[in-house]
């Protein structure tokens, strides 16, 4: 049976789905959206080296002496650092433990807002468990989307465990919330992870 996880009545945060785990699909359909995953052909910016160039070595260090046990660890030490050395870069706001509500079940604390006026990103660290994490990241962007004024651009979000990075994007216009396929390893793949996130920001 569908929804049987979630009650119409119940209170839910944003936190309370992945420990939920529903499917994904299920969920989706709940709140009047639709759910894929494809490879997503993302646009790119060239990257400023110069600026850029102790960031790798820094989270080379953190991943060798930090702990990386728990999501605090690897908040501090592998996503803030990215994620600040690009709004610094781009003299933008970011926006951490953002707390939003549009009703009872679509409501909580995002990790990460990096409003712009051309785009938008919120970024979910979650430790050991991508998939989960990416259900808890979806409902985030449905709450986004229901909560901002309408639109047309898409809304772009990322769950990561610290080293590794997945991107979803919420297409406004259709409903759907397509799950990128690919990964972003890091330190390994920082670069390209760089120039997707400065596009998007851009």
């Amino acid at each position: 049976m569908k929804y049987f996880i979630i009650e119409k009545d119940k209170s839910y945060t944003f936190s309370d789905y992945f420990k939920l785990d529903p499917p994904i699909d299920d969920l989706l359909d709940y709140f009047g959206y639709s759910h894929e995953v494809e490879k997503h052909v993302f646009s790119k910016m060239s990257l400023d080296i110069h600026y850029f160039s102790d960031l790798a070595l820094l989270l080379e260090q953190h991943i060798r002496y930090v702990n990386l046990t728990s999501d605090i660890a690897r908040r501090e030490s592998l996503i803030a650092p990215v994620l600040l050395k690009i709004a610094v870069y781009l003299k933008m706001r970011v926006e951490i433990e953002y707390s939003i509500k549009v009703n009872h079940q679509l409501k909580g604390k995002i990790d990460y807002y990096l409003p712009q006026e051309n785009n938008m990103l919120i970024v979910e660290a979650k430790k050991g468990d991508l998939q989960r994490g990416f259900t808890q990241l979806a409902v985030e962007l449905i709450a986004l989307d229901k909560w901002l004024d309408e639109d047309e651009k898409p809304i772009f979000g990322a769950v990561t465990v610290g080293d590794i990075w997945r991107f979803g994007i919420l297409n406004r216009q259709t409903k759907r919330i397509t799950q990128d396929m690919n990964l972003f390893r890091v330190p390994a793949d920082l670069d390209e992870l760089l120039q997707v996130l400065l596009a998007i920001l851009s």
